[in-house]
C-alpha cells in the first residue's frame, strides 16, 4: 500500500526481524492485504489508543486488522515478538540473549498473617461507618429527643 507512513510504523530493520514470527495463515483464500500493514494497523491502535473502529482508512479494515490480532494473540505470537525484541537488545549491548538471573525486590512482594479480605479492604472508622448509613455521627444521629 502507498501511504505515508505513520510514527508507529515498522521500519525495515524491524520488519525484517518480525517478518518470520507471525504464522502464515494456513489455506483458505489468498491474502488481500500484506503483513506488515496489519502489523502496522496493529501498532498504530495500540500506541494511539484508539479504538479499532476509528482505524485510519488507509490501513486494512479494523475486522481484518483485529482478526489477526486475535489469532496471533491466541497463538502466542506477541510473548515470542516480546523475546526476539528483547534478545536482539541484549546482542547489541554486548550481553548474552538470555538473561541468567531474576531479581526479586523485597518491596515488590508482600506477605501478611492475615491474608483476604482483611488485607486488601481498608480499615473503616466509625464516623465513616455512621456516613454510609445517611447520619451524622454525632447525638442528632441516634435520633433522641
Amino acid at each position: 500500500m502507498n501511504r505515508l507512513p505513520y510514527s508507529s510504523n515498522l521500519t525495515d530493520a524491524e520488519w525484517r526481524l518480525l517478518e518470520p514470527l507471525p504464522p502464515p495463515q494456513p489455506g483458505g483464500r489468498p491474502i488481500k492485504y500484506p503483513r506488515r500493514e496489519i502489523v502496522n494497523a496493529i501498532l498504530y491502535t495500540l500506541r494511539t489508543g484508539a479504538a479499532w473502529r476509528m482505524l485510519p482508512h488507509d490501513f486494512p479494515p479494523y475486522r481484518i486488522v483485529f482478526h489477526y490480532y486475535r489469532t496471533w494473540r491466541k497463538a502466542g505470537v506477541w510473548p515470542q515478538v516480546n523475546d526476539a525484541l528483547r534478545q536482539q537488545l541484549r546482542q547489541s549491548e554486548g550481553r548474552h540473549p538470555e538473561p541468567g538471573a531474576a531479581i526479586i525486590d523485597s518491596q515488590s512482594v508482600k506477605t501478611t498473617e492475615k491474608g483476604g479480605r482483611a488485607v486488601t479492604m481498608p480499615a473503616k472508622s466509625a464516623g465513616t461507618q455512621a456516613s454510609y448509613r445517611g447520619g451524622y455521627g454525632g447525638a442528632a444521629a441516634g435520633g433522641s429527643s
